[in-house]
């Protein structure tokens, strides 16, 4: 899987909607900083409760 950059264009509309959705920002953060790893979003009726990282280290 290879690695996409935004536009500034897309960024700042997904800025925009991480006001509405507060949790929104958060994931974008995670994801930004993680090299290797996984992000679970835990959904409980039909809302995003909780959001877990797992990164990994690898030494090469």
């Amino acid at each position: 899987m290879g690695t996409k950059h935004l536009s500034l264009e897309k960024e700042s509309e997904i800025l925009k909607a991480s006001t509405q959705l507060p949790w929104l920002k958060s994931l974008l953060l995670l994801l930004k900083d993680l090299r290797y790893g996984s992000v679970t979003v835990v959904v409980q009726d039909g809302r995003v409760v909780q959001i877990e990282k797992n990164e990994k280290i690898r030494f090469s």
